[in-house]
This record gives structure tokens, sequence and C-alpha cells, in this order.
């Protein structure tokens, strides 16, 4: 059984007596694991089908018409009648809860699009007939998984960076600060403009040039943490000792200056969606068709006789970053040495 240290228990009492942050961290992890089974959840393709007493999963293979007895050898359109009558006459097949992925158009609606909400589209459909349901929760995942990724990298960096300029100090420091001020200085979304005009943004491409900027939103906090612990007698004992610096450096410093970083993820998360949402609304952000909440709200505005999609995108947006900046205050409580509950 894994036995925690007395520090690490009341950490997570500090976390759990801020019931907001609790709640918020259930619901957001919750949120999170459904929008990753978007596939099953929201897709034009069904979950499973038995046909000629052998079962098939179109979301994971394609399956021609023609191998039901159909007429084309392309893929089979499972929104055609003609196409599960086929099925039905020799098996059956299970449709996921939302009939539509988010590139899927709705080629049956009664009103122009953007329709309202109907019992088939719930959330009614965007401008070019696609469900607004289900490109919000690939919205969401989408968003939350970027989040994740240009704050992984963006920490690792922000660690190394501050970690070296806050430990060796002179001139390391001196023009680790001096290269920081210039690079601050660069207008982001100029360079994604120009950027843009000549490569197609991309999920990665846009995420590298984000990275070359996120990271100093991190070194600042980890470079001071180095400067103050690097006086400290544990490291002047391990230096007298003949351990080196890298050694120092992970063992001894960075777990104390890791205190003062975590409070800052959740933090650093939100920014992240927020940078690509803003991004998205502007236009210089993932391709046009990709699921984004930017897209959404930028439909909003230029769709006001439709409100759902503006109203939609915005309820999504706000809960999301409401979530994670709840979750911050939790994780801060819980590191706050003051807080003794």
């Amino acid at each position: 059984m894994l036995k925690l240290s007395p520090l690490t228990i009341r950490r997570i009492n500090n976390f759990k007596s801020n019931k907001r942050g609790v709640i918020s961290s259930y619901v957001f992890l919750s949120l999170f694991l459904i929008s990753l089974f978007a596939n099953f959840i929201a897709n034009d393709k069904p979950i499973f089908v038995k046909f000629n007493d052998n079962y098939y999963f179109p979301i994971f293979e394609k399956i021609p018409e023609i191998f039901y007895g159909g007429e084309f050898e392309t893929e089979a359109d499972y929104k055609d009648p003609y196409v599960i009558d086929l099925i039905k006459s020799d098996g059956f097949l299970i449709m996921p809860l939302i009939e539509y992925s988010f590139d899927t158009i709705n080629y049956d609606l009664k009103l122009p699009s953007p329709s309202p909400p109907t019992l088939e589209n719930i959330l009614g459909t965007d401008d070019q007939g696609r469900d607004v349901l289900a490109r919000l929760i690939y919205g969401f995942r989408i968003s939350v998984f970027f989040g994740i990724v240009l704050t992984f990298f963006s920490t690792i960096i922000g660690i190394i960076i501050g970690g070296l300029q806050g430990y060796f100090g002179g001139r390391i420091d001196l023009f680790g600060q001096r290269f920081i001020e210039i690079w601050s200085g660069l207008p982001v979304l100029y360079l994604l403009i120009i950027i843009a005009s000549f490569v197609q943004p991309s999920f990665w491409v846009l995420l590298s040039i984000m990275l070359l900027f996120s990271w100093m939103s991190l070194e600042g906090v980890v470079r001071a943490e180095f400067l103050r612990a690097r006086n400290f007698e544990y490291v002047k004992a391990a230096k007298a000792l003949g351990l080196g610096n890298t050694m120092i450096m992970i063992k001894h410093v960075l777990p104390n200056a890791m205190v003062a970083t975590l409070t800052l993820l959740p933090f650093i998360l939100s920014g992240s969606i927020a940078t690509l949402t803003s991004l998205d609304f502007l236009g210089f952000g993932l391709p046009p068709g990709s699921p984004s909440l930017g897209e959404m709200v930028a439909q909003g505005k230029a769709n006001l006789q439709a409100p759902w999609l503006g109203l939609s995108a915005f309820i999504t947006l706000s809960l999301q970053l409401s979530l994670l900046v709840f979750i911050g205050e939790a994780v801060r409580d819980a590191f706050d040495p003051r807080k003794v509950v």
C-alpha cells in the first residue's frame, strides 16, 4: 500500500477543503472523458454492425456499399435509407447517440441553415448544416488536448531555461533575461498571420508556433525559485559532498521549485485554450472545417439571427475556463504552506 507523507496528506486535505475546486475537477474530468469518446457518441457511422452473421465496426474500418449488396464501391453512407435497409435485410446496426459527426452535413433540413434546435439536432445546425452539439463535443476535446500538450511542453522548456538561469546566475542569467526581453516583445499575432500566408496552419504547426512563446509564462517563476534555493544550506551541503550541479538541481532544488510551478499549471492551461479560441475566431487557427469553439463563436457573430450558435459556444467556453480557474484555486490552496485544515 502506498504510504503518503504527512505533507502530502495535508496538501490533499487542503485541496479537498476547497469544495468548489473539488466539484470543478470532477465535472471537468467527466466532460473531458466524455469528449475522448466523441467518436462513439457523435458519428455518422454505426458503432456496431451485424451482417451475414459477421460483426463489423465501421468506426474503425471503411466498408464499401457493395459489400452490403449495394451498387457503389465507395464507402457506405449510413445515413442513406437504402443502405440501412440493405443491412437490416440480413442483420442490424447500432448507431451512436448523435448520428452526426463534426463534419456531417444534414441535407434533410426543413429550414435553411443555420436551422434552429430540433429533436434531431438538439442545439440546431450551423451555417453549413452541421450539427452544433457534435461540433461542441469534438471542439471541447481538441481544445483541451491542445492546451494540455502546449502546457506540458511549455512547462518542460520553462523549467529547464528558468532553472539554468536561476541556479547558475551570472552571465547565463544576464544573457537569458536580455533574450527573453527581446523575444517576448515580438508580435505573436503578426507572426502567425505571416506564417499562415504561406503555410496552411495545422494542429502541430500551430502548437509549435505557440510553444515558441508560451514557455516564458513559467520561466520567471522557476528562475526566482532557483535563485532563492541555490543559497540554502542543503544545497551547500550537497556541493560540499561532491554532488554534481545536475543532480543538485534535479534532486534538491527542483522539488522545492515545483510547488510554485504546479499552482500555475491550471491557469496556463486555461490561457492556452483561450489563445487557441482567439486565433480560431480571427481565422488564423486550425484549418477550416475543424471543430473549434472559436470558429463557432465567429459563426455566432456572423449569424446574429441564430442565437443558438453564439450561446452554445459561449456557454461551453465559459464553463470550460471557469472550471479550470476553480481547479487552479484549489491547487493553490493545496500548496499554500500557510493554510492548515
